[in-house]
């Protein structure tokens, strides 16, 4: 569970997809960025644009900064951390980074798993799986809450004119009946009999 935890942490989303970063990938998977995105050129047909893009460099800016100011810890063992420091030094230089990430929807990460046959890969790509469906049932529970929210909203609404009308409809009988006793408790002109 602390696995698709720690994949869920790395899900982003960019373009409107769901999308894992191949350094991610390859820190999940303990092979290097370059082996990844290499093995994934070699089969560059399994992957339209709908399964793999490359980030633009505003993308890539914006995700930064998100990463920067969130507060997640992600819980790495001591060779996914060694893997990520040495992948995330090997693509820096002078003027930065060398080439923007590609990012992989599910459908990517799942055509991943047709080219990596290593055994670690499997079962990365099977919690991966799992991680992505994880976070389908949390986005579907949400929004079911939303939208129960806003039917209680809409018949709070509702009862909100009801009650105005029932108030009005009140204070319609108390004048009515105001006005009787005004009428019943008049004095009287003319004869009074005894």
């Amino acid at each position: 569970m602390q696995i698709i935890q720690s994949i869920q942490n790395r899900i982003h989303e960019i373009r409107g997809e769901r999308v894992l970063l191949d350094r991610d990938l390859a820190a999940l998977y303990e092979t290097e960025t370059k082996a990844l995105n290499l093995a994934v050129k070699r089969n560059i047909q399994r992957f339209p644009p709908d399964f793999m893009f490359q980030l633009t460099k505003e993308e890539f800016d914006a995700l930064r900064l998100q990463n920067e100011t969130s507060n997640v810890v992600v819980p790495v063992s001591d060779s996914l951390q060694h893997l990520r420091l040495q992948s995330e030094t090997s693509k820096t230089g002078r003027g930065g980074t060398r080439y923007m990430p590609y990012a992989f929807t599910e459908q990517g990460v799942a055509m991943l798993s047709g080219i990596l046959h290593s055994e670690k890969a499997i079962n990365m790509n099977i919690a991966i799986m799992r991680a992505f469906v994880e976070v389908r049932r949390i986005i579907y529970t949400q929004l079911d809450q939303k939208q129960q929210l806003q039917e209680i909203k809409d018949r709070i609404g509702e009862h909100d004119v009801q009650l105005s009308q029932i108030y009005d409809a009140m204070e319609n009988l108390l004048d009515e009946k105001a006005g009787q006793r005004k009428w019943d408790d008049r004095e009287r002109i003319g004869f009074k009999q005894r």
